[in-house]
């Protein structure tokens, strides 16, 4: 297949939901959780969960990286910003997610920070050869797919010199959260909702490949089958994970074999492992501290490192406790049993992290109505 339309035919989405109606066991329910903001929003867009029989269940996970972000994390970079010498660089999705008490880095702009929203690391560098007197900071965020960028950065301020280029780094691992999620009984079955496979992420296989999850699936039997982002892609990884439920296997698949391979991309690997290390954790929001799921900089380039250049030292701070967030992104509520979705918290007025960014369940339930059609099921 080459082109869009071609994967989302709608004739060949009615044959894999089909299939999967065919194979599925009356006796059983499955309940699978995708791993990544894209396919939440392929689910949400095209309807998929209309299309599958009633005893399997879609669980959104911890597959949006503003949304993992705790809010110490947003407050950290925050202070960061108000220091008079610095400019603070950071993606667009980034500006509106909310820190403790309201704050934001849209905020803090407007109350005179210096904050640039940039496209790319290269924007941070220009940025930085353009004012050689300023401190620039760049807001390095993302799981495994935007980290070889910012290891390329590093390199490059080295080359180059640029002396106040620095890198505030919240870049953070899948296959961790995925073991911690198996791993902690007060994850994986708060609100009751055990997991009987994953849909792997599509974007971060693309680099790591799907040799790191063979551990996962191997240590706790579940079945992980790793899927673009189309309706056919996402329909026929369900089909893929019903038949390894069905048959008690609990392997690695690749659904995405167009665009990943077992070894990943080496390459990018390389530059990641020069210039980053393994945290001994990392705190997620929703997961909390999460062991060996966070990157740093090595000691070798700790001149670019903001955290030891600021002394920025780790906070910790409470999440609203009237949002629904932290249980949305571990897959125990979906953003419509949110008493805040759709009535304070719109993308217009967010109030969670989810809803903020493009890739967060709440933002995806939103865009394609999926509450509205939820409430007329509850009341028909």
């Amino acid at each position: 297949m080459k082109y869009f339309d071609e994967f989302r035919d709608k004739t060949t989405a009615q044959r894999l939901a089909r299939a999967i109606d065919a194979e599925v066991s009356s006796q059983r329910a499955y309940r699978f959780m995708e791993f990544c903001g894209g396919h939440t929003h392929a689910i949400s867009r095209y309807g998929l969960e209309d299309l599958l029989p009633a005893n399997v269940r879609m669980i959104h996970g911890p597959g949006c990286p503003v949304c993992v972000l705790p809010a110490s994390r947003i407050d950290m970079a925050i202070r960061l910003a108000e220091r008079p010498e610095v400019t603070l660089c950071v993606y667009g999705d980034l500006m509106r997610a909310p820190g403790s008490q309201g704050q934001s880095l849209l905020r803090a702009k407007a109350l005179g920070a210096d904050i640039r929203m940039v496209y790319s690391t290269l924007d941070a560098i220009r940025l930085a050869e353009q004012t050689p007197g300023r401190e620039v900071v760049f807001f390095a965020i993302g799981f495994e797919t935007t980290t070889p960028p910012s290891a390329v950065m590093v390199r490059i301020a080295e080359k180059k010199r640029l002396e106040g280029l620095s890198v505030f780094c919240n870049h953070v691992l899948t296959p961790s959260a995925m073991h911690s999620i198996l791993e902690n009984p007060e994850i994986r079955n708060t609100g009751g909702i055990p997991i009987d496979g994953f849909i792997g992420p599509a974007h971060v296989s693309t680099i790591i490949g799907t040799q790191p999850y063979e551990p996962l699936a191997e240590q706790f039997e579940k079945p992980i089958v790793v899927a673009g982002f189309e309706p056919l892609d996402v329909l026929q990884a369900i089909l893929m994970l019903v038949r390894q439920v069905n048959k008690d296997r609990y392997e690695v698949e690749n659904q995405y074999s167009r665009a990943v391979t077992r070894d990943g991309n080496r390459r990018a690997k390389e530059e990641v492992s020069q210039v980053f290390e393994l945290r001994e954790q990392f705190e997620w929001r929703g997961l909390g501290l999460v062991p060996n799921s966070g990157l740093r900089l090595k000691r070798s380039y700790a001149k670019f490192d903001a955290e030891t250049r600021f002394a920025m030292r780790d906070m910790r701070v409470a999440d609203n406790p009237a949002c629904e967030c932290c249980a949305i992104l571990r897959g125990a509520k979906r953003p419509f049993e949110c008493k805040l979705f759709g009535n304070v918290c719109t993308p217009a007025t967010p109030i969670g992290a989810c809803m903020v960014s493009s890739e967060g369940a709440c933002a995806a339930y939103w865009t394609y109505g999926r509450v509205r059609d939820e409430q007329v099921r509850r009341t028909s």
